[in-house]
């Protein structure tokens, strides 16, 4: 059963994959909380299947051993969650221009 992906504001997520570099290893397959990632039908390369899912934690830019991803992590929502489980509460919403708390997100 897959579970259900939360989609986030349409058309912000910093997400980009170089189709080109990626090797089709599947490891943004295992480690993307979100299901963001998808095998392409010939299942040599990955895909972005929902880049409005992505709630940009970096754990595919980081774990993509020929640095096909990159997304700028600790912008959005993710940041937003841990600092939230951190008690960072000043710190909950993501930065506009440097400044902690100054936008919103999710």
């Amino acid at each position: 059963m897959m579970k259900r992906r939360r989609l986030y504001l349409k058309g912000v997520a910093t997400l980009r994959l170089e189709q080109d570099t990626c090797i089709g290893c599947g490891m943004c397959l295992t480690v993307c909380p979100q299901e963001v990632f998808a095998m392409m039908e010939h299942g040599k390369k990955v895909r972005i299947s929902e880049q409005d899912a992505c709630m940009e934690c970096g754990a595919c830019m980081v774990n993509c051993p020929v640095g096909a991803i990159w997304v700028q992590s600790g912008v959005g929502c993710a940041q937003a969650v841990f600092n939230t489980m951190l008690g960072r509460s000043s710190e909950a919403c993501c930065s506009v221009e440097g400044k902690p708390g100054g936008g919103s997100c999710c």
